[in-house]
């Protein structure tokens, strides 16, 4: 709910990119709703397989929508060697591998966590661009408001976490003791 808070302060502020800020929460509800699945998933089966199954029905998604988009020529094939070495590179260990890895880590951490890590990433990059481009790229006070609230969750959400966790550790320790 203080997310939710967070979100409403900068949907309010940031009027001009409401439609961005709508398709943000569509990928991240989305993307939150992938998490809770792969979580699922990943009890029962491999993340070899769970990655294999969702990165070819993805593109055999894309395949179809090209090919009834008339998108597809010979050209559209014709790259120079080096551009496919950098695809492949790019295909097999930054998409698969690193795919398959974020879905072994729904082994050890909850989807939510796995889901508030992620979709910080839109607020790393808008600090990483004050850092780079300086004023140049500043947004409405409201809106580093709204980030505060949203990274405050996140840093309260991992606090937490963490208090349970040595919390259970030392009630095991103590009926081990007993």
């Amino acid at each position: 709910m203080i997310v939710i808070g967070g979100l409403y302060i900068i949907f309010n502020f940031e009027t001009e990119y409401k439609l961005g800020i709508i398709y943000a929460l569509i990928s991240s509800f989305l993307g939150a709703l992938f998490s809770v699945l792969n979580g699922l998933f990943i009890k029962k089966y491999d993340a070899n397989r769970i990655s294999l199954y969702q990165l070819l029905f993805g593109f055999l998604f894309v395949a179809t929508y090209l090919f009834f988009n008339n998108s597809y020529s010979i050209t559209f094939f014709i790259l120079p060697k080096k551009d496919w070495i950098y695809l492949f590179v790019l295909s097999s260990i930054c998409t698969a591998y690193a795919f398959i890895i974020s879905v072994k880590v729904m082994k050890y951490l909850s989807p939510y966590t796995v889901m508030l890590t992620i979709n910080l990433e839109p607020v790393y990059a808008i600090i990483l661009a004050l850092i780079i481009f300086g004023d140049k790229e500043k947004m409405n006070p409201a809106f580093y408001m709204g980030a505060i609230i949203v990274l405050s969750v996140v840093l309260l959400n991992g606090v937490i976490k963490n208090k349970s966790v040595i919390k259970q550790k030392i009630q095991q320790k103590t009926k081990l003791k007993k």
